[in-house]
Formats: C-alpha cells, structure tokens, sequence
C-alpha cells in the first residue's frame, strides 16, 4: 500500500514555470496502447482477485486474447495511417509469447516501455528484491527482443509498493505512468537519481470509459477530442501534455476502431501538435524544465514556510 502523500511538490496550474516544446508547440500528443499479457488461472495470495469471474474465467481471458490476436494489428494500423508513433507499455512476456507483435512495433519505430511482465502478476506487496527482479527481467526481456533500453514504467495492472519509484532510477527509468497528478510532467521525489511522473490520462482510458463504464464509442472519442481541445488551448501560454491510453481488446473491437480513426482524424486537424512518444517528451523536460521546476518547488516551500 501507497502510504506517502509527498512524493512530490504542490504547483497550481496557473502559477508555474513555463514549458515550451519543439518547434513552439502548445501540445505534446501521446499514444499509449497497453499491449498485455494474462495468464487464464494465475497465482493467487495476491491480495484481490485478479479476474472478475470465477477461476478458470475463459471469458474475460479469450476476450483479452483478442487484443493481441485482431485488435492491436488494427491499433497499428490506424495509427500508421496516421504517422503517429506510440508508446508501447508493454507486459514483457509479450516479447516472448508474441515477437510478432514486437516486430511490428519496431517496424513503425514505436517506444516499448516496461508493464510489468504479465498482467495477472501484481507487485504489491513484495520485498524490494522482488520488485527489482521484476523490474530487471521485464527490461532484460524488452531489450532482448527489441534492442531499446527501456526508459519508462507503469505497474503491472498499475500496482506498487511504497518503495517501487525509489527503485525505478536504479533501473535506468526515467517516468513513471503509475501517479497522474498532472497535465504536464512532475518530479517525483525518489532517494537517488531522477524520476518524473508523465501524464496518463486515466480518465478517458478506453478500458474505463468503454470497458467498464459502458459508454459508446462515440462518447469516448467526443471525450477525447474535448480533452485534446482544452489542453490544446491552454498550451498556448504554457505547453500541455495530452495522453490517449489504449488496449487493443477494448479500442479494437470492430464496433469501436472507427472512433479512435475519429480522434486521430481530429488531433491531426491540428497545427502546433508535437506527436512525440514517452521518451522523447521525457529527454525534452530534463532537458530544458526539470531543474527549474525544482528551483521553484523549492523556492515555493521556503515561502510556504
């Protein structure tokens, strides 16, 4: 369990330091597809049940087999069509079990970042040598197959530990998706290194507003469109950051790929979007914001005080 409230400082939004991407910008567009992978009768002990259904849940596990058997090949290609390239957070057996998927996102040049490496394995609760194995044999396993160093990390099915973003620098691990403070990056407070927390639009995640929520796929691309459009408004003075998250099982699905088509369609309408991936947004705010963020949290606790 999560018990510190203080991994990182409090900055309104509108009393702040200022962010300017490449090229003048107003908005860091990316894409996150959850490309996952479960196991039908994982262990339990893991303090809450992992499927919905009772065990052997056939149905909730074939429908998530039909992410990675139909639905990611139609994610990749509505994004190619659109040249975007995403951020893969990726479960790390995936690159074992299913290198064509991998094949595919290097073929496009997307960014594979670290999930975990299956879905249905929660992390809480371990000892931190259990989450560094974790974190060390999902990022051997990415780089095997994909030839990246791996930069980024969300918690298999967004679990943690009180310790985890402590451990993440000594991986190489530059942001974090698992705490979604904000609509630009964050610092995060860990005992060594560096770590921001980027932007995760959880909110408008597919899996929660269709998935879970029920909503029709035109209500999530209105949703996301309306996200994008504020955003896109208010990096005119300060630049944003704009999160779509996918799951391929979910978004894929024959009845709803034409919606994502929708909100690609409308993002790209756009001039003064920088359709980046995790990565990139990330060596662009160390580069050119994260010092000086620190300099005014700090500089903001003093007067606080």
């Amino acid at each position: 369990m999560l018990r510190r409230p203080d991994r990182y400082d409090y900055m309104s939004l509108i009393d702040r330091p200022v962010i300017r991407w490449p090229n003048g910008a107003r908005i860091a567009f990316w894409v996150v597809p959850n490309i996952e992978f479960y196991e039908l009768d994982p262990p339990g002990g893991q303090g809450r049940p992992i499927w919905p259904r009772p065990q052997p849940d056939v149905l909730s596990y074939s429908l998530r087999d039909f992410g990675n058997r139909v639905g990611v090949w139609r994610v990749i290609e509505a994004l190619s069509q659109f040249k975007i390239r995403a951020s893969v957070s990726l479960n790390a057996a995936v690159a074992d079990h299913l290198p064509d998927i991998v094949e595919a996102c290097l073929k496009h040049e997307w960014e594979l970042f670290s999930h975990g490496i299956y879905n249905t394995r929660l992390i809480s609760g371990m000892t931190d040598d259990q989450v560094r194995e974790v974190i060390g044999d999902s990022l051997a396993a990415i780089k095997k197959r994909s030839g990246q160093d791996v930069v980024g990390w969300l918690g298999p099915a967004i679990s943690a530990t009180e310790s985890m973003f402590d451990l993440l620098p000594e991986f190489g691990i530059k942001y974090t998706i698992d705490m979604v403070p904000d609509d630009q990056p964050v610092p995060i407070k860990v005992r060594s290194g560096r770590l921001i927390a980027m932007p995760y639009s959880t909110e408008i995640n597919d899996i929660r507003v269709m998935g879970v929520r029920g909503y029709p796929p035109e209500d999530w691309a209105d949703m996301m469109k309306a996200c994008f459009d504020q955003l896109y408004a208010e990096g005119e003075n300060n630049g944003m950051v704009c999160c779509m998250p996918l799951h391929p099982y979910v978004v894929g699905q024959a009845h709803r790929i034409g919606a994502l088509y929708n909100v690609l369609e409308h993002v790209s309408s756009h001039d003064g979007v920088w359709f980046a991936t995790g990565r990139e947004i990330t060596d662009h705010f160390y580069a050119h914001n994260y010092e000086e963020a620190l300099r005014f949290s700090a500089k903001k606790g003093k007067v606080a005080q």
